[in-house]
């Protein structure tokens, strides 16, 4: 039977379509909100739905409402946030006057700050952070595909308790962390790799094949945890490695990193990040939110952060249509060099 209450998924990109679209599969009363070209593409095609473990699931069309507009937020129960994280201002001044006091709103989004943003805007509601530890490439005429293995996390509320087994049935468990601040740092450290995996323009599982490319992320890792830790931030252990540990066996031969990557993250052949999909897209980039969070933290903490820096700098002259492509030693090479040399155009 499907279930009373209503979700809307406000900023239905490639979280959004997937969360949404397998939450609708599970008879789950679903409207997603998004992007004129988003709808059009869902309108016509519904959604196709695709995992690294098997999983192929279609949503047609007329199971799904989905608009430009934001008016479908007034009647929803649970409102799935999943814009940009620079979006998130403008989301919470157009979801304010539409929600209902108690409404419970889920954060979706990369970054540790967008929880309170919405909370500024929306106080009446229950605002809570989450973590999707999963990466959902877009594969055009409505084809989404998980590539990564993971979760959802998401701040415990008892308020949960009436959507746990919808999630559940959908293939979305909620994992519930009473304390989520550590975790999400801990996310962010991962997400130091998706610029790097921007700027090589292949396929993760391509990119974390050659250790250039790995001891770029090293790098950004290492100087994010120093940061982290003299700001007093300890951040959570999400993989059998811990982060400091995992930084440094990024620059292992390719062989020995073989090993290790099977032991701690499953990523399918065709998995990317959505920060390479923005660049492809002409579309601005979550890069202020990962590099550049790093880069603001260390600033309130006395800390230069000269390679997440450098990082910022390289996918904003992309994003404005400088150089998209290196190879793992030209990056090296300007990381290693970054606060010496000439900016990148």
């Amino acid at each position: 039977m499907a279930n009373d209450f209503e979700i809307c998924v406000f900023g239905a990109g490639n979280i959004g379509c997937y969360v949404g679209g397998r939450l609708a599969g599970a008879r789950a009363k679903v409207s997603l909100v998004g992007r004129p070209a988003i709808v059009e593409e869902v309108a016509t095609h519904g959604l196709h739905l695709t995992d690294l473990h098997g999983a192929d699931i279609e949503v047609r069309p007329a199971q799904l409402r989905f608009d430009t507009a934001p008016n479908r937020a007034a009647r929803a129960d649970l409102i799935l946030v999943s814009v940009k994280a620079g979006s998130t201002d403008e989301a919470g001044r157009s979801l304010a006057p539409l929600v209902r006091p108690g409404t419970v709103v889920i954060s979706l989004q990369n970054g540790v700050r967008n929880a309170d943003v919405l909370r500024e805007h929306l106080p009446d509601c229950i605002v809570l952070s989450s973590i999707v530890m999963y990466n959902v490439s877009h594969r055009g005429e409505g084809r989404f595909h998980q590539g990564t293995e993971g979760e959802i996390i998401v701040s415990d509320h008892p308020a949960l308790d009436r959507f746990a087994s919808t999630f559940r049935n959908a293939g979305l468990p909620l994992l519930r962390e009473a304390d989520l601040t550590r975790v999400m740092w801990a996310k962010l450290l991962l997400n130091l790799n998706n610029p790097i995996n921007a700027l090589s323009g292949v396929p993760l599982k391509e990119e974390l094949s050659q250790r250039k490319y790995r001891k770029c992320i090293g790098m950004a890792q290492l100087e994010a945890l120093a940061i982290l830790k003299a700001a007093g931030i300890r951040p959570a252990r999400l993989t059998s490695v811990p982060p400091a540990l995992m930084a440094r066996l990024l620059g292992v031969s390719n062989f020995l990193f073989k090993g290790v990557a099977q032991s701690v993250l499953e990523i399918d052949p065709l998995a990317r990040t959505s920060m390479l999909d923005d660049l492809e897209r002409g579309r601005k980039s979550e890069i202020d939110y990962i590099s550049g969070e790093i880069v603001r933290l260390g600033e309130q903490v006395g800390r230069t952060a000269p390679v997440n820096a450098r990082l910022t700098e390289l996918i904003k002259v992309a994003e404005n249509g400088g150089r998209r492509h290196w190879s793992g030693a030209e990056l090296l090479k300007t990381l290693k060099a970054s606060g010496k040399s000439a900016p990148v155009r």
